[in-house]
């Protein structure tokens, strides 16, 4: 089913709530799973690159806007999804990769990814000035934030008019902790306070017009406020309804608006369907499609090494091992504990830090030899069963490792499809 995102607010208040997926990832096989899924499904696909991964200088992943725009169509065009069912979005966009600058010069900076973002094709915008610069505390209060956010809208305005075509909605607000899971086993998060997120929408409202910029607020369809979900290295939070009746009263004081929840990852579908129900109709999804796309790969890895005499003992394994000990930057903040404790937090991680080495030569060349020692292959029954049972389908007969993998993909993100389209009178399955 095709979603626009500005009809998600209108569903929701004729009690036929509908959902989209947001699924926040650059790895080609995700985006391939994502765009094959939604193919099939005929629904709209929502792709949105973070700050930190895709910016105009490249963020972590090398590739610019303009760059991730032509990897999501080349991929499209290959799996015959059309591009009107595409949505680019852009996540977290703000000062945030720039925050050991003082505020004025990651602001800069800011207005340019945010300009290249736009100038690129993005057309969801989720602007995030809340983190502070150096020398400032850690989280900013609203007016500030919302100064920010103005002054990033009226780029954002601007680079959308050059560049033709519709015109960007955007998205206000942000979540804590930061986006990427927590660092530590969590016991209970809290949902957002409706006086806060009340205050976040009027203080930005205000600031907006004051700017120029109010025909922009306008065209904002949601608000990242916590549902109280989230998860950590070791654990997951899982959506409970009954904690939030006082934030969903926002919704009905501002119909223009619908929540968008972050770190959904891991919930399973029926807290989705939940969270679609209660007024969260935009599910963003990251962590877990590599999470479980390093799952295949490893199992896989297990049983080429079972299969086959002259691959190695876990050879891919080995060569991530590596690659994070070698450079570390990417998850030595994040992951404590023992020797022991660490090296498995490395690999499995809910946090999976790992995502940010596949990108490597040293990853790619791995993962290819691994598909290649495969391909053709056919995998006795009993070793699928051991490795990877939910595979068991492609046992006995010619493998494509790349079929395995966006298989597994995809069934994570057929439990974010499923939660989207609930309807008044559906229950929510079970997880």
């Amino acid at each position: 089913m095709q979603v626009h995102l500005n009809e998600l607010a209108r569903f929701r208040i004729e009690g036929q709530p509908r959902g989209i997926v947001s699924v926040c990832s650059a790895h080609p096989i995700v985006l391939r799973a994502a765009l094959r899924h939604g193919r099939q499904q005929a629904s709209t696909v929502l792709i949105e690159a973070t700050c930190n991964q895709v910016n105009h200088l490249g963020g972590y992943t090398g590739m610019t806007p303009d760059d991730f725009a032509s990897l999501v169509m080349k991929i499209a065009a290959e799996e015959g999804c059309p591009e009107k069912s595409i949505i680019l979005g852009g996540d977290h966009l703000g000062p945030n990769p720039w925050r050991d600058r003082p505020a004025e010069e990651a602001m800069a900076e800011a207005e340019k990814m945010v300009a290249a973002y736009v100038g690129a094709g993005f057309r969801k915008i989720h602007l995030d000035a809340s983190m502070g610069c150096k020398g400032e505390a850690l989280a900013l209060d609203d007016e500030t934030t919302a100064h920010r956010a103005a002054r990033l809208a009226a780029v954002a305005e601007a680079s959308a008019k050059k560049a033709g075509g519709a015109m960007p909605v955007y998205v206000i607000g942000t979540e804590v902790p930061p986006p990427g899971g927590a660092d530590h086993a969590l016991t209970a998060i809290e949902p957002t306070a409706a006086t806060a997120a009340l205050k976040t929408i009027e203080v930005h409202r205000r600031v907006f017009a004051e700017a120029g910029v109010a025909e922009a607020f306008g065209r904002a369809i949601g608000l990242v406020v916590q549902p109280g979900v989230e998860f950590g290295n070791h654990n997951v939070i899982f959506y409970d309804s009954s904690k939030i009746a006082a934030l969903q009263s926002v919704l009905t004081e501002e119909p223009q608006f619908v929540f968008e929840a972050h770190s959904t990852d891991y919930q399973g579908t029926g807290p989705l369907t939940s969270l679609v129900r209660d007024g969260f109709p935009i599910l963003k999804v990251g962590p877990e499609l590599t999470f479980v796309l390093r799952e295949a790969l490893y199992a896989l890895d297990a049983i080429a090494s079972d299969l086959l005499p002259d691959y190695g003992q876990r050879p891919l394994y080995q060569v991530m091992e590596a690659l994070m000990l070698g450079q570390s930057g990417d998850w030595c903040r994040h992951y404590h504990g023992t020797e022991a404790e660490m090296r498995w937090l490395r690999h499995y991680s809910l946090s999976d830090r790992i995502r940010y080495y596949w990108a490597s030569a040293e990853a790619e060349d791995a993962v290819r030899r691994l598909c290649e020692a495969l391909r053709g292959q056919s995998v006795p029954l009993p070793l699928l069963w051991q490795h990877m049972p939910a595979a068991q389908h492609f046992a006995d007969a010619p493998l494509d490792p790349d079929e395995v993998l966006i298989w597994r993909v995809t069934k994570s993100l057929s439990d974010y499809h499923a939660a989207c389209g609930v309807g008044k009178n559906e229950q929510p399955a079970s997880r």
